[in-house]
């Protein structure tokens, strides 16, 4: 089973992204889940988001995983939440942020020997959509992050073309319109 864990502040759309991508990933045949945990849910609060990705049914409807993706799309949640709780050796990050990958183990030395990625998810939807709604790009990065693994949850034109579709069942063009340039961006920007 594939695990991912989102790290996200309410309001800025890990949940959204989490069932955007088990939209998307159950088209392909796969089973999924997509669900979250809140704290106050007032928004502005720390949170997490999950997908489970499986071949077969998945029966176990437990929050608690040890993800083989964690997500963050918070950068200051990188230095305030466990982002490390429950994982495993194997396990990889993509952090939003606007620091090197050099500058964030100086300032989050427990990254030294983890595998990790950095893209500035809030730049680009600001750049995009001209709101810091990080999620879409994020899912640009994870396509991207995947591919690099060596094991693609999907191939990135049928997850433009789906994206699209979901986008469009409750946005207008414009902002579809953002949302892909925003994924093509991280997809493109990822390190």
């Amino acid at each position: 089973m594939l695990e991912i864990r989102w790290h996200s502040r309410a309001g800025q759309g890990a949940v959204t992204g989490a069932k955007g991508l088990a939209d998307i990933v159950a088209r392909t045949g796969k089973k999924v889940q997509a669900f979250a945990t809140y704290g106050s849910a007032k928004r502005g609060e720390a949170m997490a988001a999950f997908d489970k990705i499986d071949d077969k049914p998945i029966l176990n409807h437990e929050k608690y995983m040890s993800p083989d993706y964690v997500l963050v799309i918070d950068p200051g949640l990188t230095f305030i939440t466990d982002i490390f709780e429950s994982t495993k050796p194997t396990t990889k990050y993509i952090i939003t942020t606007h620091l090197s990958k050099e500058e964030l183990i100086a300032k989050k030395p427990e990254l030294k020997d983890k595998e990790f990625y950095v893209v500035d998810c809030i730049k680009i939807s600001l750049d995009t959509l001209g709101k810091p709604i990080p999620n879409a790009p994020m899912l640009g990065a994870l396509i991207k992050v995947t591919e690099l693994s060596g094991d693609p949850l999907l191939k990135f034109d049928f997850f433009k073309e789906a994206f699209k579709d979901v986008l469009g069942k409750k946005l207008p063009q414009k902002l579809i319109d953002g949302n892909m340039l925003a994924v093509q961006r991280a997809y493109d920007e990822v390190k």
